[in-house]
């Protein structure tokens, strides 16, 4: 949470807008040390344009030799399933996650 104070001297707050009901912090997973052999997630979140991203990338991976999952969240106003988190934990070793706008 920040703490910000605008030109009229009272205060207000800025939230975190994840749906977290509590704030817990994660420590950073280290990415692998080469992506040959691993499989990467690509996730659309249902924001428009955000296929036509992932596409490309997918497309530059691809011609790299290097394995490639595709998923895709229903709305980008919900968080991800958990089910669908679970299986790109347990399907990937990295996920790009495509936001566009």
């Amino acid at each position: 949470m920040n703490q910000m104070t605008p030109a009229t001297g009272s205060a207000y707050q800025m939230l975190d807008p994840t749906a977290e009901l509590s704030a817990e912090r994660r420590q950073r997973r280290a990415p692998p040390a080469q992506l040959e052999g691993a499989t990467i997630g690509l996730m659309s979140i249902s924001k428009e344009r955000s296929l036509e991203f992932l596409d490309t990338v997918e497309r530059l991976l691809v011609e790299r030799g290097l394995e490639v999952a595709r998923f895709e969240k229903a709305t980008h106003t919900k968080p991800a399933p958990e089910a669908l988190m679970q299986e790109m934990v347990e399907r990937c070793a990295v996920v790009v996650v495509g936001l566009a706008d």
